[in-house]
């Protein structure tokens, strides 16, 4: 891929990027013998070398072109060098050449993952139909170029959440598993397990290894990401790399990388172990470690520590508890100390008092109640007594009724063979009028009605007065 326009400032006016346009030279035609596909027929087909002839003849007219990416393969054959230069966005690649000739004025350190721009022109062999570039110039990308790259990247990230605190996941306690993605036989990958075992020694792992560096860095470690990711025992996931200088740390800068790691379910963290040139991948993961080692003390807890914490939370417990029991007892030694519960049968004993004199008060104001009622009431009934006309009967005299009831007061209401109904003190008897007969007492003692009780047909009888009190009106003295 071209260099960004603000870059190509900083090459020299000699190594100004050309276009892939065919040089223009003037008078030149392409050669009468050339392939041209218009002009191709069946009947006429052209020739294997004048095809090869004809395409070297395009791609010569090209010009040089300035390139960027990274080397991913460098190999010294003769004095020459063969290698591969891949984009740094995508998986295209192109071999390239540099004749030992040109190898003498580039630089010295050139190797596998170096980050470089090239100047380029096309070669292509007619006699073996291989395409290629050879190389006239190359150096390495400035550090200052990278961390243009690197902030760009960045600021397009935070930009979209990516960094916020919010979207990061918290690590478990106590992972059941911990999935581990490092380079094979690895510093770190040792420094991973010796730690955390150490901490927790019943700790399990899940080991993904790829390479931590060079072109297949992302690639390999995009796919132990996306295993362990889908892994549904691994708990945490941690990237771990034993350090590095900047140049070999780009792949955990890579925006796929960064992007997945986003995307991931489970909590990575990231244990690049660089303290002053940092990934981008420090920034994206859910936790960040210094090195391994520090990654393996975050994702397990130590297991001294927990037991010293398990007994210090129980001595709290249990003292809170003895505190708990103590006050309860106080408590209950208070109440305890009171009258109602240390002597309650003086309690009872005094309600029983209580008792037995309310008892016989009332029985006292019962019994005078009752006396008081009984004297009223002999005394109602004295004097009812008096007032009743039993009193009067008692006495010997009659009341004489006619038949219909009405009381006889005066002789004429009786003439004789009138039937009457005379009542007693004990009873009632029958009578019959024999008609009046002369007063034969003084006023207010007549015997008129009045019915002997002792005639055996029951007549009225009116000459025997009973009593020398005069009976009430319709009261005839009388006997049986």
């Amino acid at each position: 891929m071209p260099l960004d326009a603000g870059r190509t400032a900083h090459l020299d006016p000699s190594e100004t990027m050309t276009s892939f346009q065919p040089e223009t030279i003037a008078g030149q035609a392409p050669p009468a013998d050339s392939v041209h596909p218009r002009d191709s027929r069946t009947d006429a087909p052209t020739s294997v070398s004048r095809l090869n002839d004809t395409i070297r003849g395009f791609i010569e007219r090209w010009g040089s072109v300035w390139v960027e990416g990274e080397i991913t393969s460098f190999n010294r054959r003769g004095g020459n060098v063969f290698g591969r230069l891949k984009d740094l966005g995508t998986e295209s690649t192109v071999a390239f050449r540099i004749w030992s000739s040109t190898l003498n004025r580039l630089p010295k350190d050139l190797k596998v993952g170096d980050h470089v721009i090239a100047c380029v022109k096309a070669d292509y062999f007619p006699r073996t139909g291989d395409f290629s570039f050879s190389i006239s110039a190359m150096r390495h990308v400035g550090l200052g170029e990278q961390l243009e790259r690197l902030e760009r990247l960045r600021v397009q990230l935070r930009s979209e959440g990516l960094f916020d605190p919010v979207r990061k996941k918290k690590l478990p306690f106590l992972p059941h598993c911990i999935g581990l993605i490092t380079g094979e036989n690895s510093d770190a990958e040792k420094d991973v397990h010796r730690n955390a075992e150490l901490r927790w020694p019943r700790v399990r792992f899940r080991t993904q290894h790829a390479a931590v560096q060079g072109d297949r860095c992302v690639p390999e470690t995009l796919a132990a990401l996306k295993i362990l990711d889908a892994d549904p025992e691994v708990d945490v996931i941690v990237i771990a790399r034993g350090g590095g200088d900047p140049q070999t740390l780009l792949g955990f800068s890579d925006e796929r990388l960064l992007r997945a790691v986003a995307a991931a379910s489970t909590p990575i963290v990231s244990a690049i172990g660089h303290e002053n040139d940092r990934p981008l991948l420090d920034e994206v993961a859910d936790v960040r470690a210094s090195t391994p080692t520090d990654a393996a003390k975050r994702v397990v807890p130590d297991v001294s520590e927990q037991r010293a914490l398990v007994a210090q939370l129980r001595a709290r417990l249990t003292g809170r508890l003895t505190q708990r029991v103590l006050h309860d007892i106080a408590q209950l030694e208070q109440i305890r100390s009171r009258p109602a519960l240390r002597t309650p049968h003086s309690m009872l004993t005094s309600r029983a008092q209580e008792l037995w004199m309310l008892s016989n008060r009332g029985r006292d104001i019962v019994d005078r109640r009752i006396e008081g009622e009984r004297r009223r009431a002999s005394e109602l009934g004295a004097g009812l007594r008096a007032l009743s006309p039993l009193a009067t009967l008692a006495r010997g005299y009659a009341i004489a009724q006619l038949p219909d009831g009405s009381v006889v007061r005066d002789a004429s209401q009786a003439p004789a063979g009138t039937a009457l109904r005379l009542t007693v003190e004990e009873g009632t008897v029958a009578a019959r009028s024999e008609g009046g007969v002369p007063d034969a007492v003084p006023h207010g003692k007549a015997t008129a009605g009045r019915a002997p009780a002792d005639r055996s047909d029951s007549a009225a009888s009116a000459d025997r007065p009973l009593d020398d009190e005069a009976p009430g009106d319709g009261v005839s003295e009388g006997r049986a």
